[in-house]
Parts: structure tokens; sequence; C-alpha cells
């Protein structure tokens, strides 16, 4: 099975298979979202540790060196690699958006320039490449990003990070609200458990992005 029928809801069940996907470098730009530290430190509590073990071990053996190739075939591409990360502007984090002040595993208190909140290091910027700073879910909403990509010519997004059902969704909505041409990447995305991921990777295939493998993405950009 390939990305053209696979990861198929049941609105997309019998539909045709999609045209081909076409990612001309100087049109395309790889967006990297929230894959920070602060998701891969040890938790408080032993049994909060045995219950994030297998999100852990997916990031540590799938995602991140996953999204590392796919960055250096992009970078080698003359692909723009873009990076989003959750952080505050002011330290008592007056300036997040409410879903990120509510109680719970979405209160997220990390001002911008403190270590947890950090991309993490296997996936280390470059000086010229673009971070972008967000206090809500979507890249896209309550970012300079839409007119960043629209002065630099993009139309189409590769996307790779972390929550695939929170920020990934949420981006990739607005993404395509916006008629971008959106490609997200499966074994470059991660939620919290493989049912999360699966299921919203379906919710969203077909309508908002296409869903691709990273060998397949990487043959499509040379």
């Amino acid at each position: 099975m390939n990305w053209k029928t696979a990861y198929r809801s049941f609105y997309y069940a019998n539909a045709e298979e999609p045209e081909d996907i076409v990612l001309e470098p100087e049109k395309t730009a790889l967006l990297v979202i929230d894959i920070q530290n602060t998701y891969l430190e040890p938790k408080d509590d032993e049994q909060e540790n045995i219950r994030w073990q297998p999100f852990v071990e997916r990031m540590n053996e799938v995602v991140i060196p996953n999204t590392a190739r796919l960055i250096e075939h992009c970078r080698n591409n003359d692909i723009e690699v873009i990076f989003a990360r959750i952080a505050c502007l002011k330290t008592d984090g007056r300036d997040r958006s409410l879903s990120q002040k509510k109680p719970g595993f979405n209160y997220l208190l990390m001002p911008k320039d403190r270590l947890d909140s950090q991309i993490v290091p296997q996936l280390e910027p470059d000086e010229n490449e673009i971070t972008i700073i967000k206090t809500t879910d979507s890249a896209l909403t309550g970012t300079n990003l839409r007119l960043i990509l629209h002065n630099m010519g993009i139309d189409n997004l590769v996307v790779a990070g972390i929550f695939t059902d929170q920020c990934i969704s949420s981006t990739v909505r607005s993404l395509a609200d916006e008629s971008f041409n959106v490609v997200v990447v499966d074994d470059c995305c991660a939620a919290a458990t493989m049912e999360l991921h699966t299921h919203e990777l379906e919710v969203i295939n077909m309508i908002y992005c296409h869903v691709v493998q990273l060998d397949e993405v990487l043959s499509l950009i040379n």
C-alpha cells in the first residue's frame, strides 16, 4: 500500500487515487513542529514515565532520526527548512493562548530562552534557518509564518513533528484553509499513542493534506 491508498477514512474510502505530488524546490519548505527538549525529559512520576515510554521510544528510534534524514535531504536539495516551537515571550506566560494556559497536559509555560523550550540537539537549526515561536497549537495562527511563506513564494509544505493529533493537525488544517499544498510525513511524526497518531492521519489525509512515508517524500525531492 502506498500513499495514494493508505490512511483512508470513511469519507475517502472509495475515492479515486490522487494525482502525483509535485514538490518544486523553490516553492517548497519543510516545516518541523515542536520537536523540543521538554517532551523527551523524564517525568516526575515513575508511572508516568512508564505510560509515556512508547512515545519516547518512537521519538528516539523513529521520529528524530527520520526527521534528521529529511532535514539533511532538504538542505542538500535547496528546500527551505523552517522550525516552529512552543514558547512564550514573557517569563510568566501571559502572552500564551488559552489552550496553553488551561490545566493538564496542554499547560505549557516555556520561556523562549529556557533549555526545555529549545529544539532537540539532533535537529538543531542552521544559523540561516527560520524558527517560528508560537503560543498557539497552529504554527500559522498568531505568528508571521503566513507572511514569511508568501514572501518566499512557498506553496508546498512538508510537515514533520509532534503531536500528530494536536499541533500537527492544527497547523495542517490552517495551512489547507490558506490553500497551501501540505504533505505530512507519517514516520516523522508522533502522537502520545500510536492509536491517536493513526486515527488523526486518517482524519486529515486526502482533505487537508496527503500522508506519505519518509522514503516516498525523499523520492519526490531531488
